[in-house]
């Protein structure tokens, strides 16, 4: 088992990796949860079917009394209708304060059961499952928690740290490539903003199969460098800002889709790309990084350019939780491994990101 501390001090928490580990979870949970009898289980109509039968067992043998709520699969369940079901549902349940909610699923699943735990009761303790590859290396790690609104995604939201996250790298196998490629853009974010020799070493393993026969030291570095980040920054008031490398942009394209024809991974790699040529543009970013950047994200089946007009620019980014007055904070890479924080005003990143489409 690889294992990372995440160091908060009383909001510290452990990431296990391990294949199989699944099936061990009510004994994990029972060493970070002693006082929980009751444990919320929420997941969706692709996940349930495929895992939690095991996770069942598993639970119900270290003696855990469950209800299971199952949210229809998709970004449209990342609501604050569903939010409610939620609350009213774990009233139902009796929880208590001194119970569990546990997120077996992807980022959606983890976004509004971490949501609904931070704000039940006002608050209780929170478990992370991750089964997508995005989830694993990203959204169930760093304590983000929210639901979508009309205006945009994950516009309200809490920062509430789970108490452990449990990595199973064998539901990744039950992944489709699209959807294992959606994960993909999140670690070759990783190696463009913090690790030149891991983009290097996926450049050499440009292919699914590859990455994925020693997918343990894949999550364990992805997941390091942002346990890193989240320690410095817990709040995103600074430094982990560079997380969101390719993100602002890339909330552009998934608006542009209507959050229905771009996935979040998908969008990203092409506001990585996009973020690429910018940062040369501005003189940032050397001239050859952009190529690289895309050559990996195609490798993977990512789109490197999205349509996206100025309107829609103009949107996404005057919503944008980096933005500041007449400012916004953009994510640039000073070279291949090193990611920097670049502020510019709005209607110069609207006006410059347009031009490049006028191009393409």
């Amino acid at each position: 088992m690889k294992t990372l501390r995440v160091d908060l001090g009383g909001r510290s928490y452990d990431i296990q990796i391990e294949r199989g580990c699944l099936r061990a979870a009510g004994a994990r949970l029972k060493g970070v949860c002693p006082k929980a009898q009751k444990l919320f289980v929420v997941t969706d109509t692709n996940v349930g079917p495929l895992y939690y039968n095991a996770l069942k067992a598993s639970l119900e043998a270290a003696g855990f009394n469950l209800r299971v709520h199952v949210i229809p699969a998709g970004e449209a369940s990342k609501s604050p209708s569903q939010l409610s079901t939620l609350w009213e549902d774990m009233m139902d349940f009796s929880l208590t304060r001194t119970d569990a909610v546990i997120a077996l699923g992807g980022g959606v699943v983890g976004d509004l059961a971490g949501f609904a735990a931070a704000t039940i009761l006002r608050g209780v303790d929170f478990i992370q499952i991750p089964t997508t590859l995005l989830a694993q290396v990203d959204s169930s790690v760093g304590g983000k928690v929210a639901v979508d609104l009309d205006h945009g995604k994950n516009l309200a939201g809490a920062f509430w740290q789970p108490k452990l996250v449990l990595m199973d790298p064998d539901t990744l196998d039950t992944l489709d490539d699209k959807t294992f490629a959606d994960g993909m853009a999140e670690v070759i974010k990783y190696g463009c903003i913090a690790d030149a020799a891991f983009f290097d070493h996926l450049t050499a393993h440009p292919s699914r199969l590859a990455i994925t026969s020693d997918i343990e030291s894949v999550l364990y570095i992805c997941c390091d460098i942002k346990r890193i980040v989240v320690e410095e920054d817990e709040l995103d008031t600074e430094h982990r800002m560079l997380l969101n490398f390719g993100h602002t942009i890339g909330h552009a394209y998934e608006l542009a889709g209507h959050y229905e024809t771009w996935t979040h991974g998908q969008a990203v790699a092409a506001g990585m790309v996009m973020a690429a040529k910018l940062g040369v543009s501005l003189g940032v970013t050397p001239v050859d990084v952009p190529a690289r950047v895309v050559a990996l994200c195609a490798a993977f089946g990512l789109p490197t350019a999205i349509p996206c007009d100025i309107q829609t620019y103009t949107a996404a980014i005057c919503r944008d939780k980096k933005g500041a007055g007449a400012d916004i904070s953009v994510i640039l890479l000073e070279e291949l491994g090193r990611a920097v924080v670049h502020k510019l005003p709005k209607v110069q990143l609207v006006r410059l990101l347009n031009s490049f489409h006028q191009v393409l």
